[in-house]
């Protein structure tokens, strides 16, 4: 299903775009009980052999990050941001440094609020700022793996613009929240909120960069991959038990939906990589790859939803009671998936084509 001939032909050339190593990794990682930091290795050896994401290797980035969660939701957890920044950065004509792992922290929350001013201007100086560091001030919310990250990308406000800055987060200044993290879905993938204080950070792109290129779009669709692959995992679970029970119907049928949904997601998946790899000028506005990236994950969305809530009620309570692997991959993938923000993103997509069209009929 990783290899379905519906993926263009950079994530079908498994050998090149590290498909299948990613998958071995994630098989044998890190698993639940360990500390964050343990995962990190994985996390380097996975972004050893997976393509980072750019026009003409998006169906092999796609793949991989699905590969991963297929075996292992909260370590695609961990790779897909890392692999991320790692592309951002290269899109910005930046390196990272040897041995470095990356988040990227660009969510904003009520009351909460990252400041940048650069240096020598002042508490409170709002002048521009250009190529030299930034001091940060503020709080971050949602950000994943920080007490364990040497670096991460995070975007702050300017004025009354947002900017994208690389900042090491190992300097004093950097105080982690790890604590506020309550969840049961990926309880070792804590996310809290980050307070800097006077923290120097280096811009990565001119204000408005991070969002306006059309790679914020693509790495949108990265992310449901990765929700595709978790929902593989338990589809797995699913046709295992229909294996086993070759004269139950009830098994047969959900695995028959299960396999019709995940082909659904599969071919929105395929379809966007084969659009973002196609070769020539590129041709789509900054407003289609927006309302690409939502439709699809949108379809994503919905169809992992329904795979894990039949296989649940297929399966019973016995897996989600008695195997430690099975409960995790369902309460991860159910918070997983909540970055797609249901109505409210498809109410953006209404409002897109209202405005812009977009869709055929």
């Amino acid at each position: 299903m990783l290899r379905s001939s519906a993926w263009p032909a950079s994530a079908r050339s498994v050998d090149a775009d590290g498909v299948e190593d990613s998958a071995r990794v994630a098989a044998g990682s890190w698993r639940r009980g360990s500390a964050p930091s343990d995962r990190l290795a994985s996390v380097r050896t996975v972004a050893a052999t997976a393509p980072l994401l750019s026009a003409g290797t998006a169906g092999g980035s796609f793949a991989a990050l699905a590969a991963v969660a297929a075996a292992d939701v909260a370590l695609a957890r961990a790779v897909e941001p890392h692999l991320d920044a790692l592309a951002i950065l290269a899109q910005a004509g930046a390196t990272a440094p040897e041995d470095s792992t990356w988040g990227v922290f660009a969510a904003e929350a009520p009351g909460l609020r990252l400041t940048a001013t650069a240096e020598g201007a002042g508490a409170g100086g709002t002048g521009p700022v250009g190529a030299g560091s930034v001091l940060l001030d503020g709080t971050k919310p949602w950000c994943s793996l920080a007490s364990v990250l040497s670096h991460a990308l995070v975007t702050a406000h300017v004025g009354e613009d947002r900017q994208l800055f690389a900042v090491d987060l190992r300097q004093d200044g950097v105080t982690v929240h790890d604590e506020a993290w309550v969840a049961r879905g990926m309880p070792d993938v804590p996310s809290g909120p980050v307070d800097f204080a006077g923290v120097r950070a280096t811009p990565v792109g001119e204000p408005g960069w991070y969002t306006a290129r059309p790679g914020f779009a693509w790495g949108g669709i990265g992310v449901a991959a990765c929700w595709w692959g978790g929902a593989v995992g338990l589809a797995r679970l699913l046709r295992d038990r229909a294996a086993e029970h070759h004269g139950s119907e009830l098994l047969q049928a959900a695995l028959g939906a299960t396999v019709a949904d995940l082909a659904d997601a599969e071919d929105a998946l395929a379809a966007a990589a084969a659009r973002i790899d196609a070769p020539g000028p590129d041709a789509t506005t900054d407003r289609e790859w927006v309302l690409l990236a939502q439709v699809v994950r949108s379809r994503v969305r919905r169809s992992v939803d329904a795979v894990r809530e039949r296989v649940v009620r297929t399966l019973g309570p016995a897996p989600l009671t008695a195997d430690a692997s099975v409960a995790a991959r369902v309460a991860d993938l159910e918070l997983y998936v909540l970055q797609d923000h249901g109505d409210r993103d498809l109410a953006r997509i209404g409002r897109i084509v209202v405005e812009d069209g977009g869709v055929a009929w």
